[in-house]
C-alpha cells in the first residue's frame, strides 16, 4: 500500500496515529461513529422515555373533589346552528341547520329572507343548491357568496342533481319555484335540509304546511293568515298579527312551539342584497 500523501494536521482525530480498526482520538471505536456512554449498563429504556419527553415537572399534591361537589359543576352550553336573528328578549333565534335527522321547513315570504338563509348557511359550512324558476334573483348571490368558491350553486327547475351530504359537508336545498312547486327528486335526508320558498299560499300550502317540521311566516294577508293559523294550531293573536308584520320579523313555528324573530342584516349582507324587503 503505497504512503498516504496527506500531511497529518497533527490534530486529534485528523490524521493523527490510533489503534487498527478505531476512529482517531477516541480509541476502541469503530470509523464514522459517535462516541459510546462509557457505561451504557446504566441507562436503562425507561430513563431514556424520561429525557424523551423533558424535565420531570414540580412535584404537587392533586386536586381532588368530592363526589357531592361535583354534582354542582355546570357548563353552560348554548345551542348552536344558524342564527336567523332576535327573539323577542332579544336573545339569539337560532335554527339547528344541519343536523343527522330530516329537516323540512317552509318559509312563507320574500326572496331577501330566504337569500340571507342562504348566505348564513353558507358561513357556517353548509353547501346550499337552489332551484329555482328566477334564476336571475339568485345568479348574483351564489357569485358573490363563496369569494371564488362554489359554496351556492343555482339549477333549473329538476335539474338539481344528488348532493352527497355527510356530517363534514352538510347541504341546504333551497326551492324557489312558486306557490305550486312540483316533487323533488331530492328530499330531505340525514345532513340534508330542505326549505320551500313561497311567495304566497296557494292551494298546495296546507298540504306543505302540515308536513313541514318547521315554518317560518312573513307578512301574509289576512286571508292567509287564517290560512296558517288552522295549520300550524296557532292562538288567535298570533294569526292576527301576522298581516301587520314588518319586513325583517317572520314568525317560526312548530306544531308545539313558536317565536318571533327579527332578521338584522349586517353590512356585507346589506351591501349584497339590499333592505330588508317582503316583496321581490
Amino acid at each position: 500500500m503505497s504512503t498516504p500523501t496527506v500531511r497529518s494536521s497533527g490534530r486529534s482525530g485528523f490524521g493523527s496515529s490510533s489503534t487498527p480498526g478505531s476512529t482517531p482520538g477516541f480509541p476502541g471505536q469503530r470509523p464514522g461513529h459517535l462516541p459510546r456512554s462509557p457505561e451504557p449498563a446504566r441507562i436503562g429504556p425507561e430513563r431514556r422515555l424520561r429525557e424523551a419527553f423533558g424535565l420531570l415537572g414540580p412535584r404537587r399534591e392533586r386536586h381532588l373533589v368530592d363526589a357531592d361537589v361535583l354534582a354542582q359543576l355546570t357548563l353552560p352550553v348554548g345551542d348552536d346552528g344558524l342564527i336567523l336573528g332576535i327573539d323577542q328578549d332579544n336573545q339569539p333565534a337560532v335554527l339547528g341547520l344541519c343536523r343527522p335527522t330530516r329537516l323540512d321547513m317552509v318559509l312563507v315570504g320574500g326572496t331577501w329572507m330566504a337569500q340571507v338563509i342562504a348566505l348564513r348557511a353558507a358561513a357556517i359550512g353548509a353547501r346550499v343548491a337552489v332551484e329555482t324558476a328566477r334564476p336571475q334573483l339568485w345568479a348574483p348571490m351564489a357569485q358573490a357568496a363563496g369569494g371564488g368558491q362554489q359554496c351556492v350553486t343555482v339549477h333549473q327547475v329538476g335539474r338539481i342533481a344528488p348532493q352527497g351530504p355527510s356530517p363534514a359537508s352538510p347541504v341546504l336545498i333551497i326551492r324557489d319555484l312558486g306557490i305550486r312547486p312540483p316533487r323533488s327528486r331530492l328530499t330531505t335526508a340525514p345532513w340534508q335540509s330542505v326549505l320551500t320558498l313561497l311567495p304566497y299560499l296557494g292551494p298546495t300550502a296546507p298540504r306543505l304546511l302540515a308536513n313541514a317540521d318547521v315554518v317560518g311566516v312573513q307578512r301574509i294577508s289576512p286571508q292567509e293568515s287564517q290560512v296558517v293559523g288552522k295549520s300550524m294550531r296557532l292562538p288567535q293573536s298570533d294569526a292576527a298579527s301576522l298581516p301587520s308584520l314588518a319586513d325583517n320579523v317572520a314568525l317560526w313555528c312548530t306544531q308545539k312551539h313558536r317565536q318571533y324573530v327579527m332578521t338584522q342584516p349586517t353590512d356585507a349582507e346589506t351591501g349584497l342584497l339590499g333592505a330588508p324587503r317582503r316583496m321581490d
